[in-house]
């Protein structure tokens, strides 16, 4: 059995925004990964950021830096 681990889950309102985000994070090194929507949360595009919760701190300046928009960040347990 996979033993769940709680991640930072970054929403968009939009595909494009999504996509922009996997893209810069891929060029700039931010951990993580585009997931589908977990059922927990409800959100725009059906698309989320997932990253590890303690990495979020060091990178959300950055992220806003480059100027990724993104509807709501939330800790989930998944």
């Amino acid at each position: 059995m996979r033993q769940r681990k709680t991640y930072r889950i970054l929403t968009f309102h939009t595909t494009t925004e999504a996509m922009a985000m996997e893209k810069s994070a891929i060029k700039h090194q931010i951990p993580g990964r585009l997931i589908p929507i977990p059922t927990e949360i409800t959100a725009g595009c059906g698309l989320a950021w997932r990253m590890p919760t303690e990495e979020y701190p060091l990178y959300e300046d950055k992220i806003r830096e480059l100027g990724l928009s993104y509807d709501k960040a939330v800790e989930l347990m998944i």
